[in-house]
């Protein structure tokens, strides 16, 4: 195993086990994965631990090349061929719609959407849709990208989509006067904004299939903080660089152990929808794999429901839901 193994008992915290271990996921042959961003970090991590329990993976990434470089490695490594790379940029609409309609065709039926890919605090950026890069990504992508897909996921008993969000959505406030930052960017702040998203619309999906009776679940995870590339624009300036060495040492973890949560609530049968897995550790910075809780504002009805419909109007994606 490349993963983290068992112990033979567990305690347990409400649904799930206090500590969680990739031995746990057992034998998912003949099912199917789609996981957004998954040429690096704790994609690609997840990535390797499903192909290694026979999945079918689908990799969805923006680099085409790389994407493909990432599937032959998984291939020759578990020496499992069912792992498919698509080219998805989650910035694009245009994008966001061909990767769907090329899944949607290769898979009737897809048993767990992994919703990771994403960006943090880079330079004022506009994506060619007119959205502020993070907002637009982050969330955006993935709410048009879920709404596509929910067809074949909810076609499927025991289905789940697994949505990522951050320790940073506790900043974080959806300032509807100004979703593309032009009145004014704070690079933390629309990071903030867009992880605060992530958990507004796994909740109300959640919801709303509740209220559909349907055979498939909204999940949400977040990683920590993982030593993945994804803090590369965070690290910029050489007084950030300095604070990153002398902390992230203590409070950081690697990238397979990042993404424990986001495998745990993507095969775990115990898992529940509407809950929220990280790790356990101090201020959710490391640790083992269990469910945590997220802030109030993400659980404001009223306002999942606004970003709800703001969401189906910018994308021009109506969810079936």
């Amino acid at each position: 195993m490349s993963g983290q193994s068992c112990e033979a008992k567990v305690t347990k915290s409400g649904n799930v086990p206090n500590y969680w271990c990739e031995s746990k996921i057992g034998d998912q042959t003949g099912r199917v994965f789609i996981i957004t961003g998954a040429t690096n970090g704790i994609g690609f991590e997840s990535a390797d631990a499903l192909a290694e329990h026979g999945a079918t993976v689908v990799l969805a990434s923006r680099n085409e090349e790389r994407t493909k470089e990432c599937a032959d490695r998984l291939k020759a490594k578990h020496g499992n061929e069912n792992i498919i790379p698509v080219k998805l940029d989650l910035s694009s609409l245009k994008s966001v719609r061909e990767c769907a309609e090329k899944i949607r065709s290769l898979y009737k039926n897809i048993d767990v959407l992994i919703n990771n890919a994403g960006v943090m605090v880079p330079p004022y950026t506009i994506t060619e849709d007119g959205f502020e890069l993070q907002f637009g990504t982050n969330h955006l992508g993935h709410f048009a990208f879920t709404g596509l897909l929910l067809p074949n996921l909810m076609a499927t008993p025991g289905s789940r989509v697994v949505t990522l969000s951050s320790t940073a959505h506790v900043r974080g406030k959806i300032n509807f006067d100004d979703l593309k930052s032009e009145k004014r960017y704070i690079a933390n702040l629309a990071y903030a904004q867009s992880k605060i998203a992530n958990l507004l619309f796994a909740y109300e999906l959640q919801r709303r299939l509740e209220k559909a009776n349907a055979r498939t679940i909204s999940v949400a995870a977040h990683p920590g903080w993982s030593r993945t590339g994804l803090q590369v624009h965070a690290v910029s300036k050489t007084w950030v660089r300095a604070l990153f060495a002398m902390f992230e040492p203590i409070f950081s973890q690697d990238a397979r152990a990042g993404a424990q949560p986001m495998l745990l609530a993507a095969t775990d049968k115990l898992v529940r929808g509407g809950e929220y897995f990280g790790p356990d550790g101090f201020g959710g910075t490391k640790g083992n794999a269990t469910r945590v809780d997220s802030n109030a504002i993400s659980h404001d009805t009223d306002l999942q429901k606004k970003l709800w419909k703001v969401s189906e109007e910018l994308t021009g994606v109506k969810l079936s839901v």
